[in-house]
């Protein structure tokens, strides 16, 4: 068995300010505004134009590297650059004519599921705790409630305490894998009841200290996902579909 431990999202010394404003081309972002969300979606080959603008480049450069029409990627660049998921990033000289470089302001963007309000998923509305859908829900609320105390350490100048560990196992059997799950449910609760205190006090009110939400989730590893072909876009100065 193989375990990582590091930063949230494996990010070495994460600060909490890199998940909602990162520098440019570095770190994760976090899209929070249903504006920025809409303009990342709203066609195919923003996410192609935003993948290839990881390195600086200017439109031009974009153009000739994905063998598209220039204004069809001009147009593109110029909506990524008004949702602030590009950064300016120099100019640079070509022939006579100055070109306006940009990069991507993050090397990896999430979604929020804030962006769903009320259609968030919500573990709370899953009867079957051991499903994967009960665990997809929960993994949404870790995201949520992670990001809100993310930005609220940042405004308060504050580093976010934070563990995660990353684990890769195999099982040869259902018994096998019953015996890892009933040991180190009592490993952790062991663990727990000698290094935290109650959560709540036996009022229901809540207790001295500060709150920590801990979970463990195991789940099969999908196989790898074959990156589909795209088909070469239209000429279209807007790049309408």
């Amino acid at each position: 068995m193989r375990v990582t431990r590091s930063g949230y999202w494996k990010i070495p010394s994460t600060r909490p300010s890199q998940l909602s404003a990162a520098a440019p081309g570095a770190g994760l972002e976090l899209v929070r505004e249903p504006a920025q969300a809409a303009a990342l979606l709203h066609h195919p080959l923003r996410l192609r134009v935003l993948a290839a603008l990881l390195e600086p480049d200017s439109a031009t450069g974009v153009a000739r590297r994905m063998n598209l029409p220039r204004q069809t990627v001009n147009y593109h660049v110029r909506e990524l650059a008004r949702a602030r998921l590009l950064a300016p990033a120099g100019r640079r000289r070509r022939r006579r004519l100055f070109e306006q470089c940009y990069v991507a302001t993050a090397r990896g963007y999430l979604l929020s599921p804030e962006l769903l309000g009320k259609l968030a998923a919500d573990p709370s509305q899953v009867p079957d705790t051991l499903s994967a859908k009960y665990l997809l829900g929960l993994a949404s609320k870790m995201q949520s409630e992670l990001a809100r105390s993310a930005e609220l350490g940042a405004a308060a100048g504050k580093r976010l305490a934070t563990l995660s560990i990353n684990s890769e196992l195999c099982f040869i059997s259902p018994e096998q894998h019953a015996a890892f799950t009933e040991e180190l449910q009592r490993a952790i609760l062991e663990v727990t009841a000698r290094h935290s205190s109650a959560f709540a006090k036996l009022d229901g009110s809540p207790a001295e200290g500060k709150p920590y939400r801990l979970v463990v989730g195991c789940y099969p590893i999908p196989p790898e996902k074959q990156e589909p072909s795209h088909p070469q876009t239209a000429s279209n100065p807007r790049g309408a579909s």
